[in-house]
């Protein structure tokens, strides 16, 4: 992968994390936005106006919808960072097997013994005489 798809990539995964911290304050501030409509249309005690709820019913209803949803997301993000731990590629051990590199061998020593080396030794001890 090149750099700026690297980039656009880790620009995408940060905004989802801003969204995912931002779900509840986005509840509450809809709530706040659209309090009349939903005090008017949406609450389930609209009918009973002693209990003074104003959408507060709806807005519990949605923070609980919400909470479930980060706890779902957590447990599928738990999930998968397991799964991608495993089939990384880039770990030193995959599918059990270990990689191994050419530094991981030491420099291999090979020693030659001549055939001829006998015969060179007992040529420097028997020689003919000098004159």
């Amino acid at each position: 992968m090149n750099s700026s798809k690297k980039q656009w990539i880790g620009l995408g995964l940060l905004m989802l994390m801003l969204v995912k911290a931002w779900v509840i304050p986005l509840v509450c501030l809809d709530y706040e936005i659209r309090k009349d409509y939903i005090s008017k249309a949406l609450c389930i005690n609209r009918d009973r106006p002693k209990l003074n709820c104003n959408g507060k019913c709806y807005l519990a209803k949605k923070l609980a919808e919400a909470e479930k949803q980060q706890e779902r997301q957590a447990q599928q993000d738990y999930m998968s960072s397991l799964i991608y731990q495993v089939m990384d590629s880039s770990n030193s051990y995959a599918f059990g097997l270990p990689q191994v590199t050419l530094e991981d061998y030491p420099t291999p020593a090979f020693f030659y013994k001549s055939a001829f080396l006998g015969r060179i030794a007992a040529e420097s001890i028997f020689h003919p005489p000098l004159a």
